[in-house]
C-alpha cells in the first residue's frame, strides 16, 4: 500500500494521522518520523536476510542513531545559514554535510541493494526513489559507524590480550607441547590461561581441541569469550557442549565441555579419535571426575602417541601432576595480581562460644564500618564476603541490609547455588554512584565465578563440604576450616583490578595451622556412580586403578557392595543387564532403577517426571518456606503420598500453565515460591531420560502427530520461525545487559519486590528460557502426558508407589513408636544404620505427620498399649527416602510412604522366619509379628513367586534389548520377549498382594536382639519335607544362620524363640476339602498338604509338578536326630524320637 500523502496547498498535518509527503513536495515537507514511513522503510531494508532485522535491538539502535543525526545536522545547517545565507540547500536536512557516495576504502565493503520503487508490487512500491537512496546512504553510514566502533573495541581487545601475563609464554607453551605429549601450565588467577591457551592452539594449526571444565557455566562463558576474541562469536569455530545444550557443529575447532561429557565420549570411543589436543582445566580443584579422567588419560596416552594433553592448574601442588605423568614439563606463568594487604581480625572467644549456633554478624559489620570510615565513597571498589553456607549468608544478609538502609552506601547481594539465575546475575550489575556492592557468597566465588570490581575481601575461614559416611550411609554437610591454598585463592580475588585488602576473621596462627591443600573429593564422597562407570568402561578393578591419589579402600568396598545389593553387579563383580543400562543413565542408581521399572510396568510418563524431579535441586525457594501466601498457593499441589508426588503435581501444573497462551508461568511460579529454572531443568532431564529409554528399546518412540489442516501446519511453522528469530536476536544482542542496582529502601530483604520490579522492567524483553523450552520440547506431548498423569487410577498410584519403593530400597526409615504423642516438628524416624533422624523442613510430611501414624485394628486387642506401641495393625507404614543428609540434624530428604509388610516381603534382601512363620525379620533390623501363621505362610509363598516372576521378566526384557542392540537375529535371541499380557498379569497379582489385610506388629530390633537373632548352624543337615510350602523351592540347611535356605534371601526356621515350647500340642484336627483326609495338622502341615493334595484343582499356581509326598509333621521343636539302629537322619520332636525308637524294639 503506497504511503499516504499530504494534499497540495495544505499548510498543516492531520492531527490524527502522520502522512508521508509526496515525491514532488518540497524536501522540507518530508517527515522521517512518520510511523508509516518508518514501517515501509523497515519492510524494504530490515528483512530477515539483511544486516539489520526488523524489530531487533539493532533496529532500535539504528533509529536512535538516525534521530541523533537529524538533530545534529539540523543544528549544523542552521549555523551555516547564518554564516552563508546564499549557500545551496542539501536535499535532506538530516543528511546534510555527509558525502554523497559511500567510501568503502577503509572499511569492510557492505552492499545494500536498493528496492525497485517504480514497480506496483513489492515492499518498495510508492516510495520516492530519491528518499530511498538517501536512506540507503544513511544506513551505510550507520554500518560504517558501527564498524568503526567494532574496530575500536577490537584494538582495545588486542591490547588487553597482549597485556595478559600468559601472552609472553604462548610460544614457549607451543614449543614444549611439540616436544612432549603432556604439558602442565600453572598460572595464578587472572593470568589468562583459560581463554588464551585454546587460541594459541587454534593459531598454531590444531583443529580438534577439547577443553574440559568442571562446571557448565564455565563452559558457556569461556566459549563465548574465546569466540569473541577469535572473531568467531557468530560463527561455529568455537562451541560448547553441556548436558542439555550444544553449539558444536562439524566446523567447530575448539569445544568447551564438562568432564562428565568427555568421560561418556571415552565410554563410546575409548581412543578419542576425534581430538588432537585435550586441555584439562582446573585440575587443582581435585574433583572426583577430574581425578578419574587423569587416570584414564594416563592409560590412553601410550595407545595414542599423537594425542597431546595440557593440564592447566593454579600454582597449587604442581609437582603432584607433573610426576603423575612421568615428570611432564611445567610452564609456570605469573599471575597479574596487584598488591594485597592482609588484615587479621580474629573473633573474640566469647563470640565464638556463643550459646546459640547462629553466626554472629558483628565482625562483618565492623568491616563495613571500617571501609566507610577509611575510603571515600567516590573511590570505587566492592566487597566480597566468603561464608560457609546459606544459613550464614542469611544471618549476615539481614544485619548488613539493616546497616545499608541506614548508611545508604551499600547494596547487599547474596550469591549461592540455590538462588535463581536472575538473582545470581545481579552480582554482575553495577552499583549506583557513591555506593558499593557487598556480595555475600559461598565458595562458589572462589574459583567458579569472577566478579569485576572487587577491591575488598572478607574471609571467614570456613567452608561447608559434603562427605559420605559409609557406616551411617548418609551424606554429611559439615563446616571445616579451609586450606591455605583456598585462603590464598580468596585473597587473590581482591587484587585483580587494583590494590586490595583482605580481612581474615581468624588469627595468623590459625592460618599457619591450616592444611596446605583441600581434601580431594575422591577421599570424602560416595563412589557408587564412579565404580559403576568404571565397570562400564572396562578399565579394570577399581581397587587397582592408578588414581593420582587412591580413594580409601573402605569406600571402594562399600560402593561395590552397594552396587551388588542394587543388582547392578553380580557376585563376580561383573555388570548385570540392569547395571549396563544404569551406567548409561546420568543419574543415581536408585533413580535409574525407577526409570527401568516404570517403563516395564507402563508407567513411563509419570516415572520420567518423578525421576527428573528427584535429580535436580529442590524447586522450592528458600524464602517461600516462611511465606504463608506461597504456602497457601502451593497447598493444592501437595500430595499426602510424599514429596515425589508433590513435585510431580507441581511439574504437571506448570506444563498446563505453559500450554495456555495467556498463561504467565513466571508469575505462576513466583506466587507459589517455585524457582522456574529448576522446572526447565526437569523438562530437559525428562526428555533426556525418555530418549535414553527409547534408544534401549524400553520405551516405544512417540509418534509426532502433525496438524491435520494446512493452516495449522503453517501456523506452527510461523511460531517456530518466530521463536528461532527471538533466540537469534538474544544471542546476537549479547544476552543480558548489566544494569544499575537500586538501593534497598528498608532493612528487610525484598526478594519478591525485586523480582516484580525486574519483571516489569523486562516486560517487553525476551524470556529466553521460555523460548528455548518451546523450541526444545513438544508442548502438546508434554501437556498430554501431564493431563493423563492427573487422572491416575488408584491401582496405577499403588503400582507407582511400588516402583518408587523398589527403586529407593534399601533407603527405608521406620517411625518411632512414640511419634503419635509428639509435636509435628519432633517426629523421629530410624534407618537401619542411623537412629533419630527427622524430616527435612521442606518435606510434605513435616506439616502433616498424622498420615504416618498407625491406625489400630480390631484384631489388635491392644486397647491399653502405650502410644501405639506393639499394636496389631494392617496399616503400618515405612518411609522410603531419596537421601539422608546431616547438617545440624540428620534429615530424611524427599520421602514417600509405602506399606510396611508387603514392601518388606517384596524388596528385602534377607527375610528370616521362625518355625510357623508368624515372626519375620527383614534385613536383620525390622521385626514383623503376625497374628495368623497360616496367613503369614501364604503371604511368604506369594511374595516368593511374585519376586521370581518380577526379576525374571525384568532380566529377560533387559537381556533381549541388549542382544537387539548387538544386531543379533530374533531367532538367535536366548530369551523370549516379555509380552504385555504377562506384565499386565504380574501387575494385577502385585496389586492384589499389596491390598492384603493381615494384622501384624512392626518394630525395630535393638542391637542386643540383632546379635542374638539366629539359632546357628546345625550338626545334622536333614531338611524338613514340606512339599509345596514355598512353591517349588527346595529347602537346604543354612550354613551360618541355622534353619533352612528357601531362596537366596529367605531362610526358614532360623530365628531363636522361647515362646513356642508346646508347638507340638498346637495340632488340631482338620479335614481336607479336596481329598477328605481327616487328621491333626499344624498350620504349616495343613498348607503343605493343600498345595500337594492330588485331588486339588490343577490350576493352582503354587502346586508342585512333582508327585505329592505324604504330609509330615513339623514344628519349631524339631531338631536333627540320627538313628543309630537304622543309620538314617531325621528331624524329630522329642515325642517323635520316642515313637521312632519304639519301632526298633
Amino acid at each position: 500500500m503506497p504511503p499516504p500523502r499530504t494534499r497540495e496547498g495544505r499548510g498543516h498535518r492531520d492531527r490524527d494521522h502522520h502522512r508521508a509527503p509526496r515525491e514532488e513536495e518540497a524536501p522540507e515537507k518530508w517527515d522521517w518520523n512518520c510511523p508509516e514511513t518508518r514501517c515501509l522503510l523497515e519492510d524494504v531494508f530490515f528483512r530477515d536476510e539483511d544486516y539489520i532485522r526488523r524489530g531487533s535491538e539493532e533496529c532500535q539502535k539504528f533509529w536512535a542513531f538516525f534521530e541523533r543525526l537529524q538533530r545534529f545536522q539540523h543544528l549544523k545547517t542552521s549555523q551555516k545559514k547564518e554564516k552563508d545565507p546564499g549557500m545551496p540547500k542539501h536535499g535532506i536536512a538530516a543528511l546534510a554535510d555527509l558525502p554523497l557516495t559511500y567510501d568503502p576504502r577503509y572499511r569492510i565493503n557492505l552492499s545494500i541493494l536498493s528496492p525497485d520503487t517504480r514497480g506496483r508490487h513489492g515492499p518498495g512500491r510508492g516510495l520516492p526513489p530519491e528518499r530511498v537512496s538517501e536512506f540507503r546512504r544513511a544506513l551505510l553510514h550507520y554500518l560504517d559507524f558501527q564498524q568503526k566502533q567494532a574496530f575500536g573495541r577490537l584494538v582495545k581487545l588486542q591490547r588487553e590480550r597482549a597485556a595478559l601475563p600468559i601472552a609472553q609464554y604462548g610460544n614457549r607453551i607451543l614449543q614444549t607441547l611439540k616436544e612432549h605429549q603432556v604439558v602442565v601450565v600453572a598460572g595464578d588467577t587472572g593470568c589468562g590461561k583459560s581463554t588464551q591457551v585454546p587460541q594459541y592452539l587454534l593459531a598454531a594449526g590444531f583443529s580438534h581441541v577439547a577443553c574440559t571444565q568442571p562446571r557448565r557455566i564455565a563452559c558457556i562463558s569461556l566459549a563465548k569469550r574465546v569466540g569473541f576474541e577469535s572473531l568467531s562469536q557468530y560463527g561455529s569455530q568455537v562451541g560448547y557442549q553441556i548436558r542439555f545444550e550444544s553449539t558444536r557443529s562439524a566446523a567447530t575447532k575448539i569445544v568447551f565441555l564438562t568432564v562428565g561429557l568427555l568421560l561418556r565420549q571415552i565410554q563410546r570411543e575409548p581412543s578419542l579419535p576425534q581430538y588432537q589436543v585435550l586441555i584439562v582445566d582446573e585440575v587443582h580443584e581435585r574433583h572426583l571426575h577430574n581425578d578419574f579422567l587423569l587416570g584414564v588419560l594416563q592409560r590412553l596416552l601410550p595407545q595414542r602417541p599423537d594425542l597431546k594433553v595440557i593440564l592447566m592448574s593454579a600454582t597449587i601442588n604442581i609437582s603432584l601432576f607433573s610426576s603423575y605423568f612421568s615428570h611432564a614439563p611445567v610452564v609456570q606463568v605469573p599471575g597479574r595480581l596487584f598488591p594485597i594487604t592482609v588484615v587479621y581480625q580474629p573473633q573474640e572467644a566469647d563470640q565464638t562460644a556463643s550459646k546459640s549456633e547462629k553466626l554472629d554478624p558483628r565482625p562483618f559489620l565492623r568491616v563495613l564500618e571500617a571501609i566507610d570510615n577509611k575510603y571515600p565513597p567516590e573511590e570505587r571498589g566492592d566487597l566480597l564476603v566468603f561464608l560457609s553456607g546459606m544459613a550464614e549468608i542469611t544471618t549476615v544478609l539481614d544485619a548488613a541490609q539493616a546497616y545499608a538502609s541506614l548508611t545508604q552506601r551499600w547494596v547487599v547481594l547474596p550469591l549461592h547455588s540455590a538462588l535463581s539465575v536472575s538473582d545470581q546475575d545481579k552480582v554482575f550489575d553495577v552499583a549506583p554512584a557513591g555506593v558499593r556492592k557487598c556480595i555475600l557468597s559461598t565458595n562458589i566465588a572462589e574459583t567458579s565465578v569472577t566478579i569485576d570490581g572487587i577491591r575488598f575481601v572478607v574471609d571467614s575461614g570456613k567452608v561447608k563440604e559434603m562427605s559420605y559416611d559409609p557406616q551411617a550411609k548418609l551424606q554429611r554437610l559439615q563446616e571445616f576450616w579451609i586450606s591455605q591454598a583456598s585462603a590464598e585463592q580468596r585473597k587473590g580475588r581482591a587484587g585483580r583490578t587494583g590494590p586490595g585488602v583482605c580481612y581474615r576473621l581468624y588469627a595468623e596462627s590459625d592460618y599457619d595451622a591450616f592444611a596446605p591443600y583441600p581434601v580431594p573429593e575422591i577421599r570424602r564422597v560416595a563412589l557408587d556412580a564412579l565404580v559403576l562407570q568404571m565397570k562400564s568402561m572396562s578399565v579394570g578393578d577399581p581397587r587397582t586403578f592408578p588414581f593420582i591419589e587412591p580413594p580409601p579402600p573402605a569406600s571402594v568396598e562399600t560402593a561395590i557392595l552397594y552396587l551388588q545389593e542394587q543388582g547392578a553387579l553380580d557376585s563376580s563383580e561383573a555388570l548385570t543387564p540392569i547395571g549396563s543400562l544404569l551406567a548409561q543413565l546420568p543419574v543415581d542408581v536408585v533413580i535409574g532403577k525407577m526409570l527401568i521399572l516404570g517403563s516395564m510396568f507402563s508407567l513411563a510418563e509419570p516415572v520420567l517426571t518423578i525421576a527428573a524431579a528427584l535429580s535436580v535441586q529442590s524447586p522450592f525457594t528458600r524464602s517461600a518456606q516462611s511465606n504463608l501466601d506461597c504456602a497457601t498457593a502451593r497447598r493444592p499441589l501437595e500430595s499426602d503420598q510424599g514429596d515425589p508426588f508433590t513435585l510431580f503435581n507441581v511439574f504437571n501444573a506448570w506444563v498446563q500453565v505453559k500450554s495456555e497462551r495467556s498463561g504467565n508461568s513466571r508469575k505462576w511460579c513466583r506466587r507459589r515460591g517455585v524457582e522456574e529454572h529448576r522446572l526447565y531443568e526437569m523438562a530437559n532431564l525428562r526428555r533426556q531420560f525418555k530418549e535414553l529409554l527409547e534408544d534401549h528399546g524400553l520405551l516405544s518412540g512417540a509418534q509426532v502427530v502433525a496438524p491435520g489442516d494446512s493452516y495449522s501446519r503453517l501456523q506452527q511453522r510461523r511460531e517456530r520461525r518466530a521463536l528461532h528469530q527471538l533466540k537469534r536476536q538474544h544471542e546476537e544482542g549479547g544476552g543480558r545487559r548489566r544494569k544499575v542496582l537500586r538501593l534497598q529502601e528498608d532493612g528487610c530483604s525484598s526478594d519478591e519486590e525485586d523480582r516484580e520490579g525486574s519483571t516489569s522492567q523486562r516486560a517487553d524483553s525476551v524470556d529466553i528460557q521460555d523460548v528455548k523450552f518451546k523450541l526444545r520440547h513438544n508442548l502438546e506431548q508434554l501437556q498430554a502426558a501431564a493431563s493423563s498423569a492427573q487422572d491416575l487410577t488408584r491401582d496405577q498410584l499403588a503400582l507407582l508407589k511400588l516402583v518408587l519403593g523398589r527403586g529407593l530400597y534399601p533407603q527405608l526409615a521406620v517411625p518411632d513408636a512414640f511419634n503419635s504423642g509428639r509435636k509435628d516438628s519432633d517426629q523421629i524416624f530410624h534407618t537401619q544404620a542411623k537412629q533419630g533422624t527427622v524430616l527435612h523442613p521442606t518435606c510434605v510430611f513435616a506439616n502433616s505427620p498424622e498420615v504416618l501414624h498407625t491406625q489400630g485394628q480390631e484384631a489388635s486387642g491392644q486397647e491399653g498399649s502405650q502410644d501405639g506401641r506393639d499394636q496389631m495393625s494392617c496399616k503400618h507404614q515405612l518411609l522410603a527416602f531419596v537421601s539422608l543428609l546431616e547438617t545440624n540434624k540428620p534429615y530424611l530428604v524427599n520421602c514417600v510412604r509405602i506399606p510396611a509388610l508387603q514392601s518388606l516381603l517384596l524388596f528385602s534382601r534377607s527375610i528370616d522366619t521362625n518355625g510357623d512363620c508368624s515372626r519375620l525379620v527383614a534385613d536383620g533390623w525390622l521385626e514383623l509379628q503376625l497374628a495368623d501363621s497360616e496367613s503369614a505362610v501364604r503371604l511368604l509363598a506369594t511374595s516368593l513367586r511374585l519376586r521370581v516372576h518380577w526379576e525374571s521378566a525384568l532380566d529377560r526384557q533387559l537381556a533381549r534389548q541388549a542382544q537387539r542392540r548387538k544386531l543379533e537375529q530374533e531367532e538367535d535371541m536366548g530369551s523370549p520377549a516379555v509380552s504385555p499380557q504377562e506384565v499386565a498379569a504380574l501387575s494385577r497379582e502385585l496389586l492384589q498382594f499389596m491390598v492384603a489385610k493381615v494384622p501384624y506388629r512392626l518394630r525395630r530390633l535393638t542391637g542386643l536382639e540383632a546379635q542374638n537373632l539366629y539359632v546357628g548352624p546345625q550338626t545334622i543337615t536333614t531338611a524338613p519335607s514340606l512339599p509345596g510350602l514355598f512353591g517349588n523351592s527346595t529347602l537346604s540347611p543354612h550354613p551360618t544362620k541355622g534353619g533352612y535356605a528357601v531362596s537366596d534371601y529367605l531362610t526358614y526356621n532360623c530365628l531363636t524363640s522361647d515362646t513356642d515350647l508346646y508347638s507340638d500340642c498346637l495340632r488340631s484336627f482338620w479335614t481336607c476339602p479336596h481329598c477328605g483326609l481327616h487328621m491333626p495338622f499344624t498350620p504349616l502341615e495343613r498348607i503343605a498338604h493343600e498345595n500337594t493334595c492330588p485331588e486339588a484343582p490343577g490350576d493352582d499356581p503354587g502346586k508342585s509338578e512333582a508327585a505329592p509326598a505324604p504330609p509330615q509333621k513339623t514344628s519349631a521343636l524339631q531338631r536333627p536326630y540320627h538313628c543309630q539302629v537304622c543309620g538314617q537322619d531325621f528331624l524329630f520332636t522329642p515325642t517323635e524320637v520316642l515313637r521312632h525308637r519304639r519301632q526298633h524294639v
